[in-house]
């Protein structure tokens, strides 16, 4: 055997060239560690050693590079010396030591027989490897202990990845009964799909039924008028023939008339004793009277030889239109059985359409439909407990309840902090949050906050507000704190406000601090509001802070006139009215402007800014429609003042022209006239959200249609 040394010292040469890696191994391995270690004991006596010519083990491959390697290692011991002399000394053609070969053709036959067997596995091909590492592991005895921590962090690390597997395999059965239980829903849902079609092709089978047999009735209908048509010409054939006949007859008895008249002249005895001139003369005479009567006779058959009878014209006639009143019923029926044809084909379309997209809404529900939350939980999590959270939940639908759980959970964390990060110097950064570096959090309590921002409203509406906002805010806050901390409480701030969305006064604030409303907006509402209260104050006239409801409903309807009468009674509603309510009843109306310790308002004053938002809203989809105009078109500043005075007529021009600036952006001195030509123009989104963000309310009613 070779001393530990030398051993040490081949290893730390031959540790430089690169090993085999881990490998993936099975949990069916059958044997223990315990077991292992006599079986490698007693297979690694079988192996023998080969030693170099000076007694240590052979450093091979590395006698080609070992030279150049210790010469850029840092200076050692006398014995790392002589073994660098010692390597240095060996002849330059020595083969693969005996003791490698022995290893490779060990670890070769174990595979083969691995290899051979009838239910080999990974773990059983890991054995051989194993056996080598422990050949390793006892022969150097100095790596023994580092080797052998590698090897258990080898082995821990593959029990773990075991143990992984086998609770795996768990799941991998719960997955498979899932994705059954969904292909039996797939196939209930497909099954309940073909009824449906099914019964909609019933419907459609018996519709055109219903169909062929209006088309036979029609076809019925047709052949009636063709037969009446037929019976109408044979009737016209019929009445001419007696016509003819009866023309015969009449000529027939003129002429047995004359012959009459003749044989009667023949017969008298007093004709033979008359003048044979005179006989002739009147002979004469009668014929020129036969002549000029026929000559007539001719004349009356050549023009009213064609003539009907009156009478049979209008028999005639009455038949004619008994038939085409017929014949327009039957139009009129069979357009009205096309047109409920092709309703009922529209409509079949329709619930086609209709059908196929309940059922994909179906299927999204059924995908991301979730349970309606009990949010009497949030009662234990909520600061205050439940009956804080009940305080706070009352009157609310679940996303304002969202809203409220966020601001409560947000509140939690922003205490949390300790520094904001800043945002530093860009374009986009608000001119009050310009910072670089790690900001202070004040951590003040929502009271101290809606007290901060009341000071900073009544200190602007008291300046002449000749700076913009966000500068005014800034400054506002260097005079309040100085110039140290602004910076500290315009983030603090800042972040309070934006969190704290559902607080009246907050949410205002940072709407005008973003740009998103105006000043004037919040400053007209408020003076709003104070005309209300000085009109219930005036209307109280024993000074008890006590009116009754129609005195309270008169005032509504005359302070906002054009407000309709469902907004007066959102109002009364509000305000506590109800309709059983008698209107005689009194209430304290100071108790609608208060404001709680935390900013937040009533509901009346809250309904009272709902509605102003909607009649914003309603007036701004009044004047789109007004224009005519998609939201890509671009408008004009004469466009939108006529639309503008047509659906506000009783707008004066001091408020036109400032909406009009407003909506382009524009100062009121450079706006052009109405009849010169412009080149103003602005996208028309544009100008609508222009004009949202500012005070835009009605002034007079719209004139009706037929006044106008």
């Amino acid at each position: 055997m070779t001393s530990p040394e030398s051993r040490d010292y081949s290893f730390s040469k031959s540790r430089k060239y690169p090993r085999s890696s881990g490998v993936t191994i099975d949990d069916s391995f059958p044997e223990s560690k315990s077991t292992q270690k006599p079986k490698l004991l007693q297979k690694r006596k079988t192996l023998p050693v080969q030693f170099s010519v000076s007694g240590q083990l052979s450093p091979w491959p590395t006698y080609t590079s070992g030279q150049t390697i210790l010469q850029n290692r840092k200076p050692c011991s006398d014995d790392c010396r002589k073994r660098t002399s010692s390597w240095q000394q060996q002849p330059m053609g020595i083969a693969k030591p005996r003791y490698l070969e022995q290893l490779e053709n060990y670890l070769r036959k174990e595979l083969l027989l691995v290899d051979m067997g009838t239910d080999s596995s990974q773990e059983l091909r890991l054995q051989p490897y194993r056996e080598i590492f422990e050949f390793f592991i006892e022969d150097f005895k100095t790596y023994k202990p580092l080797l052998s921590s590698i090897k258990n962090a080898y082995e821990v690390m593959l029990d773990h990845q075991r143990e992984k597997i086998r609770a795996l395999e768990p799941l991998k059965a719960k997955l498979i009964t899932m994705s059954e239980d969904c292909n039996e829903r797939i196939l209930a849902m497909r099954a309940e799909e073909k009824h449906e079609i099914s019964m909609l092709k019933k419907e459609k089978m018996n519709l055109l039924k219903l169909i062929d047999k209006k088309n036979e009735e029609k076809i019925s209908l047709q052949s009636e008028v063709s037969k009446l048509r037929k019976n109408l010409a044979e009737e016209y054939l019929r009445y001419l023939t007696e016509r003819d006949a009866r023309k015969i007859l009449l000529a027939d008895l003129n002429e047995l008339r004359y012959q009459r008249e003749d044989m009667s002249l023949a017969q008298s005895p007093g004709v033979w004793g008359e003048d044979p001139v005179k006989l002739t003369l009147a002979l004469k005479m009668t014929r020129q009277d036969l002549t000029r009567t026929q000559m007539e006779l001719n004349t009356m058959k050549a023009n009213f030889g064609d003539v009907v009878p009156r009478r049979d014209f209008e028999m005639q006639e009455k038949t004619n239109k008994d038939l085409q009143e017929q014949l327009d019923s039957l139009r009129a029926d069979y357009e009205e059985v096309r047109k409920e044809h092709e309703i009922l084909l529209q409509l079949h379309m329709t619930t086609l359409k209709e059908r196929d997209q309940f059922s994909s809404e179906l299927q999204d529900i059924q995908h991301t439909s979730t349970p309606r939350p009990d949010w009497t939980k949030c009662g234990d999590v909520v600061a205050g407990g439940p009956d804080r959270w009940q305080t706070l939940a009352e009157g609310k639908n679940s996303d304002q309840l969202v809203d409220v759980l966020l601001e409560e959970i947000g509140e939690g964390l922003l205490r949390e902090k300790d520094f904001f990060p800043g945002l530093g110097y860009g374009e986009a950064i608000p001119p009050f949050l310009r910072f670089d570096g790690p900001v202070q959090n004040k951590k003040p309590s929502r009271k101290d906050v809606v007290k901060l921002l009341k000071d900073a409203w009544k200190e602007r509406l008291a300046e002449e507000q000749k700076e913009k906002f966000p500068d005014f805010f800034f400054n506002f806050l260097e005079r309040r704190f100085g110039p140290s901390d602004a910076i500290a409480w315009a983030y603090t701030i800042f972040e309070n406000i934006k969190l704290f969305r559902s607080n009246d006064i907050m949410s205002q604030f940072y709407a005008v601090l973003m740009g998103k409303m105006t000043e004037s907006v919040y400053i007209n509402q408020k003076e709003s509001i104070a005309q209300l209260l000085k009109e219930m104050i005036n209307a109280d006239s024993q000074n008890e802070g006590l009116i009754t409801m129609e005195q309270f409903s008169t005032i509504l309807k005359s302070t906002y006139p054009l407000k309709n009468e469902e907004h007066i009674q959102e109002l009364m509603e509000a305000a506590g009215w109800h309709p059983n309510s008698s209107s005689a009843d009194l209430f304290d109306y100071r108790s609608l402007f208060t404001e709680n310790e935390e900013g937040q308002s009533e509901p009346f004053v809250q309904k009272l800014w709902e509605q102003f938002t909607v009649e914003k809203d309603e007036y701004l989809q009044e004047l789109k429609q007004e224009l005519g105009l998609e939201l890509y078109e671009d408008v004009t500043p004469s466009k939108l003042r006529r639309a503008l005075m047509t659906i506000d007529p009783t707008l004066d021009k001091q408020n036109l022209n400032t909406h009009l600036s407003q909506a382009f952006h524009i100062p009121v001195s450079e706006l052009p006239e109405d009849n010169e030509d412009e080149s103003i123009v602005t996208r028309l989104q544009t100008a609508m959200e222009r004009l949202h963000m500012s005070d835009v309310k009605r002034v007079g009613p719209r004139e009706p249609e037929s006044a106008s």
